[in-house]
This record gives structure tokens, sequence and C-alpha cells, in this order.
């Protein structure tokens, strides 16, 4: 681990400022000097880099560096080859020379894997060889997948303004990705000067237009080491990519930012820390810049917003998000999941977990509901830190965990947190108007462990033919409201369900449902009757 901050003064204001200047011990471990080997492979199986430099004026601009397969190498851990320029119009065009501080960002739409480097260019007439300062890996979030494919259409001619076109206007505000060029370079020498290229994503929309010639971004909770803010504190000015990933074209522009850290309009940006502000100084647009187009993925990371905490139980607490723009929620099934990652303090990933959606299908927001795990990393995060507005990124809804029969008779069996898949299936049979005939069988501990109990009981009014069955495993004294005392089984089923053609759908612990697929499978159940759907305290 170096002894040396990995951060000029401008990041560590700002983190000063904000309270998290504990980070440097953090970042002194991930910030290195060379790059690991899966890196060095990683850049150089790359088909474009994100490239930060100024031109002649000292004006920071972002741009594409593309070539054909292989055109970067590494040569040793501390350089990279790269056969590839800024192409005839883009606002780097000759200013990638001997010398010059050049930032990188190698990103994988696709995996949503990113990695930066900055450093300078060496003096070689043959090829662009970077020479690395600083190189770190970069969290996944706010990432959208996308595959790309190549193409032979030969660019345009670039078009230059000093202010933003209706359809440039527009093409910002569809926008979900773009980049920013920042840089920084102090009195004598130090790894932590240079330029930057980062990435910023969001929903489309995220990024707002104020009249012709300002733009307004949020900008989110993220690895605490405030690369750009820190160089734009130091150095306001800054370049913006946007690409259009249909056609290949660029839309590049340069300006001076600065930070509104505090005031009402950060509160009209769901879940920003703070906005940066940028006015427009010029604006290169160069139409197929690059033989490279890409297609987004359908079940791309989106971002949504904590509208409701609630305490269900004891130690059981939901989660009921709206989309972070106020747009539809992708629809979902009952008994689906809901993929969603977590930026945790002290973990170097996000981290990635599945929660049953616990909420109605026909409603326009998710739920889940999560038991607080003593050992769990995401469930005490959760629990503990995640409050109401927080932004969280997600997945689109899977799983196969479905009703598939439209008339069979429906036995739900649940134990502890299992209900979840169960809970958001009553909402969609206590909604049909047929007299289906359903059981919804559960066990807890006790009353105190029991979650969305009064929730199960109002469903199971709305219509006839629904049977609620609960049974304590250790009732507690004031546990009048339950009908079984021991755990759920094949025996006790047996005497509350009598039609052969029922289908059950098990939910909970692996070694619940084993005993009880058995003990129905005894009782001359067939196995395709039966669905199971496990979940462990995996944290």
């Amino acid at each position: 681990m170096s002894q040396t901050s990995p951060f000029h003064a401008g990041e560590k204001q700002v983190q000063a400022r904000l309270g998290v200047s504990e980070i440097e011990d953090w970042a002194r471990k991930i910030v290195r000097p060379y790059l690991p080997d899966e890196h060095r492979a990683f850049h150089t199986a790359l088909p474009f880099l994100v490239a930060a430099a100024r031109d002649g004026q000292g004006r920071p601009w972002a741009t594409l560096l593309v070539g054909d397969e292989g055109f970067v190498t590494s040569p040793d851990d501390r350089s990279l080859v790269i056969e590839a320029q800024p192409g005839e119009g883009d606002a780097l065009e000759g200013a990638l020379t001997p010398g010059a501080d050049l930032g990188l960002l190698g990103i994988e739409f696709a995996t949503r894997r990113r990695n930066r480097l900055n450093g300078r260019i060496a003096a070689d007439a043959k090829a662009l060889v970077f020479q690395v300062d600083q190189t770190f890996g970069n969290c996944p979030q706010y990432i959208h997948e996308r595959d790309w494919r190549r193409v032979t259409d030969e660019p345009g001619a670039a078009r230059r303004a000093t202010t933003l076109s209706e359809s440039q206007q527009e093409w910002i505000r569809s926008a979900d990705t773009f980049f920013i060029a920042s840089g920084y370079r102090g009195e004598g020498e130090s790894p932590t000067f240079g330029m930057d290229a980062s990435h910023r994503g969001g929903d489309p929309g995220f990024v707002r237009i104020e009249g012709d010639g300002r733009l307004v971004f949020p900008d989110y909770a993220g690895n605490n080491h405030f690369n750009t803010i820190g160089n734009m504190l130091l150095d306001p000015r800054a370049g913006y990519l946007f690409i259009d990933f249909e056609t290949g074209s660029l839309l590049q522009i340069t300006g001076h930012t600065r930070i509104d850290w505090d005031s009402e309009a950060v509160a009209s940006f769901p879940g920003a820390r703070r906005l940066v502000v940028l006015d427009v100084e010029e604006v290169v647009e160069v139409p197929g810049a690059i033989p490279l187009r890409f297609d987004a993925s359908a079940d791309s990371v989106r971002s949504v917003k904590v509208v409701e905490k609630r305490r269900e139980s004891e130690d059981v607490v939901s989660f009921v998000f709206a989309s972070r723009d106020g747009g539809p929620l992708p629809e979902f099934a009952a008994g689906q999941h809901l993929p969603i990652e977590l930026e945790v303090p002290g973990t170097s990933e996000p981290v990635r977990r599945t929660y049953s959606l616990s909420g109605d299908p026909a409603g326009e927001r998710y739920r889940i509901t999560v038991k607080r795990e003593p050992q769990g990393v995401a469930s005490r995060h959760l629990h503990d830190r995640v409050t109401e507005g927080a932004i969280l990124p997600i997945r689109k809804p899977a799983g196969d965990f479905m009703i598939g029969c439209t008339e069979c008779p429906v036995v739900l069996v649940s134990a502890g947190v299992g209900l979840t898949p169960m809970v958001s299936m009553l909402h969609e049979l206590a909604a049909q108007d047929r007299e289906r005939p359903v059981w919804f069988v559960h066990g807890a501990r006790d009353g105190r462990h029991h979650p969305l109990a009064e929730e199960v009981r109002e469903l199971a009014s709305r219509r006839d033919g629904i049977r609620v069955h609960t049974a304590y495993s250790r009732p507690l004294p004031e546990d009048a409201a339950h009908d079984h005392t021991g755990r759920v089984d094949g025996d006790w089923l047996a005497t509350l369900v009598d039609r052969p053609d029922a289908h059950y759908f098990l939910c909970g612990p692996v070694a619940f449902m084993a005993g009880i697929q058995s003990q129905l499978e005894a009782r001359g159940v067939p196995a395709d009757q039966i669905h199971s759907e496990s979940f462990g305290p995996v944290g």
C-alpha cells in the first residue's frame, strides 16, 4: 500500500467538506501507479477508450479513441500503446502530443466494468504511447448496458458553434450517459495531477438545459474520491461528451463549471447530493464520428427512489420504490424477484441481491420486504442506512416462480420471510372475479415475527374462497390470532386442503420446503403440482 496520498488538494477539500476524509486510507490500497494484469487485459480487449485532454487553448474536451481489434496493446504494466487519434474535425484533433496530460477511461457497457487511468503522452513518432501515473477501478453504478457492433460508415463534416442547437438540446435531454473531461495541474510534479475522464449516467432527462447555454446535472453518491469535483474546485473548466449510440455521432462541449452544494434546486433532482452547472462556451458535433453502434439491453440497470420505509415486524422492514424520473416501472408478475445493487461502505464492489417482490403486481410501485440478518451485509445496510429518499440501482424484475395455471386451486405455503412472494400472489388472486379456492398457509415464530399479517387478512376478506391459516412455533402469551401451535408440515396441510387438483407453492428455508414436498408426494400429490422458491440468510 502506498504511503503517498492519491489525492490532490482539491479532492481533499471536497472530502473534508463532506466528512469523508477517511476514504484516503482505503484509496491508498486501490489507486496504483501501474496496471494489474487484469486491467491490462481489460483495456487491450476494448473497441474504444474515452479520452480527456486539452486543446491548444488549454480547454478540456472529451472524445473517443477507436480502432480495429487489438488497437490497444500494453508492452508493460505502466504503459499502453494506442493506434488511434481523434478524427478529423474532432475538438482534440492534433492535441494528443508528447508531454500532454491524458486521462483515459476504459468502459465495457455490456458487463458494466470500468477502469480509469491518468498520465502523460510519451514521445514516440509511431504511435500514441500513454504512460500511467494513476489507475483504479470504478463501481458499475449508473452504467447502462449496451452491446456494440462495427460498421463501415464514413463520418460527416464537423460543425462548430458557441450555443446548442434545438436538435443538440433534444439529444442531451434524451441521454442516459455522458462523459466528463476535467483536470488540474499544480506546481511541481505529482501523480495526482493531470486529466481525468469520468462517466456519468442516469435515467433519460437527468441532464437538464437552462436556456441554450447552460447544462445542469445531479451528482449522486459515489466512491467518495471526488476526482472530477475536486478538479473543478481548482480548475472550473470542463468538457462533456455525449454519444448518439445509434448513429455513432459525437457531441463535444467545453465550458466553465460551478458546484451547487446545497441550494433549493438540488432537491428538484431526486437523490442528488449536489449539482454541477456548466456554462457552454463551444460546441463541436461530428456526425457518424466512430465506426461503432450500440444497442441498449432490455434489462439494463435503472434507478428507483425509496418512497416509503415501513416496519412490518420485529426484524422485517418493507421498502416501497417508485421510478426516480416519475415514469412507469416495468411490469412484474406475482412471484418474481427484484435484483438490486447496494453501495455498502467498506466494500469495493456493489453488493448485489435479489428480493422477492411482495406488493401488488397491478400497482405502479415495487415493494420488497426484507428480514434483517445479524451477519447480513445487504440486509443490515438496508435496515440501518437506507432511508426514504434514497436512490438504488435495480434491474428488471425476473424469475419464473409464478402461478401458471388459471383455474386450479392454489395453496400458498410459506415460513418466515418466505411469505413475501406469496403476498404478491395473494394480491393477484384476491383481485380475480371468480371464487377460485385459495389457501394461504404461513408459519412464523410468534406474532412479533409475523410480517404483513394484517395485509393478508384484508386481502382474504375481499372475496369468498380464500382461507388463511397461521402456525406459530413459539407463540407469546398475547398471540391469540393463530390457528396452530407448531410448525407447518404435510400432516397439518392434509387437514386443511381437500382438493387433489390443487397446486402447491412453497417458499421458505430449503429444509422446510424439502420436508413439505416429500410429505406432499407421499400423500400422492404429483411433483408437477408442487412449485418452490428457496431463500436463505445470505444477508
